[in-house]
């Protein structure tokens, strides 16, 4: 299975692939353009990926690896600003760097308030884009492995039973054991037994580390103090 297959295939299954070779895509209408960022990237260690038109990029599916947008602001169909907005929308983890011939400030501000990493004129300075692309891709390995490790807790989370869930949600907010098997109508050792059961299949270490993925899960934790 060719690489871009099998990260698209991953992408639909969620699978996120941390280690995979990041890949840079390529938007401007210039061939000798895309030709000259497509070698210096590649020339770096990264995949390109090249794109004449913003309907192109977007037809093109979602990876699951790091990767950015080297994005020109001039396009001939949807313009690069246009483009900033869809991507941003359903991919947070693609972050972009601006390039273009032309610009002024309010542009520029527009891109940089819109999330855009850095915002280059044309001639820039090979190593300048480099420097660049490689802080795009650790921003990209950051959300990318939130995402991930927010994909695992789901996981766990997904393995608790319905009275599991009740108990871990009382425990982390602060109960004590005889307290939530008052709340729930059971005895203080079967909390006991729930209460071990969702910190193993947690992986939870300890009630600190419960409240803190009880929270990144969006458990509904009130403050019984």
């Amino acid at each position: 299975m060719a690489l871009n297959d099998q990260l698209h295939q991953n992408a639909s299954k969620g699978v996120v692939m941390l280690h995979a070779t990041p890949i840079v895509f390529i938007v401007d209408d210039d061939v000798s353009v895309r030709s000259a960022l497509e070698s210096l990237i590649e020339s770096a260690g990264w995949v390109a990926e090249t794109f004449a038109s913003a309907q192109e990029f977007l037809r093109r599916p979602r990876v699951a690896a790091p990767s950015c947008l080297v994005l020109d602001v001039s396009l001939p169909d949807i313009n690069g600003l246009e483009l900033q907005r869809r991507v941003a929308t359903d991919r947070s983890d693609l972050p972009i760097i601006f390039i273009s011939g032309y610009g002024d400030v309010p542009m520029t501000v527009r891109a940089m308030k819109a999330g855009a990493v850095e915002f280059l004129m044309k001639p820039f300075k090979d190593d300048v884009l480099l420097d660049a692309i490689r802080g795009a891709i650790e921003r990209s390995l950051t959300v990318l492995r939130e995402e991930s490790e927010a994909q695992v807790l789901r996981s766990r989370s997904a393995s608790l039973t319905p009275r599991e869930r009740e108990v871990m949600a009382l425990v982390v907010s602060g109960l004590l054991n005889k307290q939530v098997g008052g709340e729930l109508g059971i005895s203080e050792i079967t909390v006991k037994a729930h209460r071990g059961q969702v910190m193993r299949k947690m992986k939870a270490e300890s009630l600190p580390a419960l409240v803190t993925m009880a929270w990144r899960l969006g458990v509904r934790i009130t403050s019984r103090a």
